[in-house]
């Protein structure tokens, strides 16, 4: 039996999930290229939500506005009137549909109300906002106005299912500074924020720079930059709250199947330095990162999930999604603002 010590500031794991299906890479990929990953992300989320049901996990899911819809007469109905004008036009999903007609056969591509409500529906799970068009903040050509119409969409199409949204992630890690205050005036009062590492720091999409790649991928097996873990601020005055990154959860690969242990090593030893140190450890994905090597990739997660039970049994970890972060950093600040009064 494993002897729990609870400490005064425990440590808590993170998990969010970035929801997009094809909207998130119909500028990088084809239909029948990524057809598998996309269609089998529909498994994924239900394997990945009975998991999170199983060990009690809390988790921030961020939606394309767009997979609401039912079909593309419902998506024509609920575009925004000011639209991105990325200098690179194939950016926008605007400019893709204008252009890629949704066949009914093709619709588990682009759409998925009825999972959206399984996620909703499930116990402390948060519906989160990845902007309506899978918007990138950092690309030329488009501004905070175009921006602020886009998020106004998404959030619209989330408050008709009946879903308050107050927690944004950027499409490809692409955040805007200036673009914060929009998010705040608009209700949203957390985002998820790169790792405090240049790697990670992106510039629109910087993905295509090989040296950052290459490290980024030898950290994935190895603690080069560190665990990427970080103490919740208090007495916080910055809003929205930034919930950092910790961790990629990359998919499984055959190729690169003799590193799996490693990999599996890397995660726990960054979980159990969180739980002893009373830090957060942020670990997010895409569900289509699942969608092919589905039965690979949930064991793998399962065992990153009975490690958690081991530190929630021994060091007091916890679960939280980012709304429940963001609600015990306020609650923070209220306390210390109220000490000073007293004092």
């Amino acid at each position: 039996m494993v002897k729990k010590v609870i400490k005064q500031n425990q440590g808590t794991f993170i998990i969010s999930l970035d929801f997009e299906l094809f909207w998130g890479v119909h500028d990088v990929l084809t239909k029948e290229n990524y057809r598998d990953n996309i269609l089998g992300a529909h498994d994924a989320v239900l394997a990945i939500l009975q998991l999170f049901r199983y060990y009690n996990i809390h988790a921030t899911w961020a939606v394309v506005g767009m997979l609401y819809c039912k079909n593309s007469t419902q998506l024509n109905q609920m575009i925004p009137t000011i639209l991105p004008t990325y200098v690179n036009e194939k950016l926008s999903a605007y400019h893709y549909i204008e252009n890629n007609p949704i066949h009914q056969d093709e619709k588990k591509l682009y759409f998925a109300p009825n999972l959206i409500q399984r996620i909703y529906s499930t116990d402390y799970q948060e519906i989160g906002t990845h902007t309506f068009s899978h918007y990138y903040t950092l690309e030329k050509g488009q501004t905070n106005k175009q921006f602020a119409s886009d998020l106004d969409a998404a959030l619209h199409i989330a408050q008709i299912n009946g879903h308050n949204i107050s927690t944004i992630i950027f499409p490809r890690n692409q955040i805007n500074q200036h673009y914060l205050k929009t998010c705040l005036s608009k209700g949203i009062t957390s985002y998820r924020g790169n790792k405090n590492s240049s790697i990670y720091r992106m510039k629109t999409n910087e993905k295509r720079r090989y040296i950052k790649r290459g490290l980024r991928f030898l950290d994935r097996y190895f603690n080069l930059f560190g665990h990427q873990t970080y103490v919740l601020p208090r007495n916080n005055k910055l809003y929205p709250v930034n919930i950092r990154a910790s961790k990629f959860l990359i998919p499984y690969s055959k190729n690169l199947a003799w590193l799996e242990g490693r990999r599996l090593k890397r995660i726990k030893q960054a979980m159990t330095y969180a739980a002893i140190k009373g830090e957060v450890y942020h670990l997010w994905w895409h569900p289509h990162n699942f969608g092919t090597h589905l039965d690979k990739n949930i064991q793998f997660l399962q065992k990153i999930l009975e490690h958690f039970t081991y530190l929630q049994q021994k060091y007091g970890f916890r679960s939280r999604n980012m709304r429940e972060v963001t609600i015990e950093v306020k609650h923070s600040s209220n306390i210390k603002k109220l000490d000073k009064i007293r004092m």
